[in-house]
């Protein structure tokens, strides 16, 4: 069995997490692992240069997790964290204050800039980093080149100015209403080797509760991604990133509002649309709060259902992602 997870970064994560946990239930492979092949395709959009280093947020959440590392309150960084280099940076006066780096999680982004600026692309070093975390699945960046997401908000003038989208998110909090995004880099870029594959050759693909717009949204960018997984013939299933109006972590609320969508499941459900009319979706799992929603949504053309789909832990996690395969016979 071929599963392809398209991923951002926490909820990406911790589904991903339940998805295993689960095939390793069903399709044991002895060893405590599964012989069902993952593979997961990371938003990089959030990607940035800082102190000289490539930080690739999501990828690292999705390996940390994965591969045991995370910390799990917070649902990023490493376990066990110190912050002595970003500390003695603010006492230099240099830097970026708002955005700090762990000490454990800095040697993964110097171990990462160390291998680009040997040559290796992005995905070959994803590769070698993920040897050490043997995250039990195979991670791919959407694209070896780079792709930043940026966001566009109105200046006090009534102008317009680009922040990078971590600045929005984590320094402003999404407080600064957005007029759009846009993926700088984006007209060079091509999927990185495999994606393709992964979404064409799967039995199913899944979109996991990840942003809409800026995780998920941003991999469908990349040109080729949307039409493969428009027209692969594995069954794309998504869970819905909202619950009751709102969503579940993060602001995605700002990203739906800057792109005209509602903050509802059933709204995130058509933004993606059904494949049955030109969209992307086969099926789409709402919570039980929102349960109301599926009797529209099946007249839409989606298979639908509704679950709870709070993931509290790694076994409750596991059901979700049953209950979301249940909809496509698996």
């Amino acid at each position: 069995m071929k599963v392809t997870v398209l991923a951002g970064g926490v909820g990406g994560a911790r589904f991903t997490r339940g998805l295993r946990h689960l095939l390793a239930q069903r399709l044991p492979d002895g060893a405590g692992g599964t012989t069902a092949e993952i593979t997961v395709v990371v938003n990089t959009g959030d990607d940035m240069w800082l102190h000289g280093v490539r930080v690739c947020p999501d990828l690292d959440t999705v390996m940390y997790t994965l591969g045991g590392a995370v910390h799990e309150d917070q649902g990023w960084g490493r376990r066990d964290e110190s912050r002595r280099v970003s500390d003695d940076l603010a006492a230099y006066d240099v830097g970026w204050d708002w955005f700090t780096l762990g000490d454990l999680d800095l040697a993964t982004h110097l171990a990462r800039t160390q291998l680009l600026r040997a040559g290796l692309p992005l995905s070959a070093v994803t590769a070698r980093l993920c040897e050490r975390w043997q995250p039990g699945a195979r991670l791919l960046p959407m694209s070896d080149q780079e792709v930043e997401t940026h966001v566009v908000v109105a200046g006090d003038q009534g102008d317009e100015r680009l922040l990078h989208f971590e600045e929005w998110w984590v320094r402003h909090r999404a407080g600064l209403p957005a007029v759009r995004f846009e993926q700088v880099g984006l007209a060079g870029a091509a999927p990185a080797p495999g994606v393709l594959d992964a979404i064409v050759r799967a039995d199913v693909v899944v979109l996991p509760p990840s942003n809409p717009v800026v995780s998920v949204g941003t991999i469908l960018a990349i040109p080729g991604v949307r039409d493969a997984v428009a027209s692969t013939p594995a069954a794309v299933v998504g869970v819905s990133p909202i619950v009751g109006g709102a969503p579940v972590r993060g602001m995605a609320d700002a990203c739906l509002l800057a792109i005209g969508v509602e903050t509802s499941a059933a709204a995130v459900a058509r933004h993606y649309g059904p494949r049955s009319t030109g969209g992307l979706l086969d099926a789409w799992l709402v919570d039980e709060v929102d349960a109301d929603a599926v009797e529209g949504l099946v007249a839409d053309g989606f298979r639908a259902g509704a679950a709870p789909t709070l993931m509290t832990d790694v076994p409750t996690t596991a059901r979700i992602a049953a209950d979301a395969l249940a909809l496509v016979g698996l």
